[in-house]
């Protein structure tokens, strides 16, 4: 998500970039700790774009995922789609990273995306943005995900995002159904995104 604000029409998404970018950073200082990994851990970044986790940790041995080629990636990098199966051996990485992926997947791959995900992965972080918060991440439009799909659709042309698409955002429930016990990253009183976090040896408590 964070070359959205890159790609995005109009003058909002600018706007937002800059609140955007720290907001994620923020976000990585405070639940990427919760990972505690060593230094020489080995990272899978599903999903990872142009850059990815590389942002934040440039010196870590990350492997990046995405479904379309990313020649400008700076690092290892394979092109798979994680619904159908990744290219590893079970456990072949100390952590999986996917950071605001798992709503662009459709509802019926979703369970297969997230096996993989703790397949491959002896501990994992997944973030994705909270249905419950009134601003759609990607359109920026008030309340857009909210609606059903045909006025969605048409609402859609109004926002930042352009070419529309099906995203599906998901509740609490949803992600600890897929990969465990969810903390909330807020925005003053309300919830911005859903973080779950599992180390390599164990589960956070948090």
């Amino acid at each position: 998500m964070p070359e959205i604000y890159s790609t995005a029409r109009g003058p909002l998404p600018r706007l937002a970039g800059r609140p955007a970018a720290r907001a994620r950073a923020a976000r990585h200082e405070r639940f990427f700790a919760l990972t505690h990994l060593p230094p020489d851990a080995r990272v899978l970044d599903v999903g990872c774009g142009t850059l990815g986790l590389r942002a934040f940790e440039p010196d870590m041995d990350i492997t990046g995922v995405d479904l379309r080629p990313m020649p400008s990636y700076p690092g290892p990098f394979v092109q798979a789609d994680a619904t159908v199966g990744l290219p590893f051996a079970d456990d072949e990485f100390d952590l999986v990273y996917c950071s605001s992926v798992i709503e662009h997947v459709p509802r019926s791959r979703r369970d297969a995306f997230a096996a993989e995900i703790r397949r491959v992965g002896r501990g994992w972080m997944v973030q994705t943005p909270a249905c419950s918060f009134p601003i759609e991440p990607h359109s920026l439009l008030p309340f857009a995900h909210w609606l059903p799909v045909g006025l969605r659709r048409r609402y859609w042309r109004l926002g930042a995002a352009g070419e529309w698409e099906d995203i599906q955002l998901l509740r609490r429930r949803e992600m600890q159904a897929l990969f465990g016990p969810a903390l909330p990253e807020r925005m003053g009183p309300l919830t911005k995104s859903w973080v779950c976090v599992s180390p390599p040896a164990g589960r956070c408590r948090c």
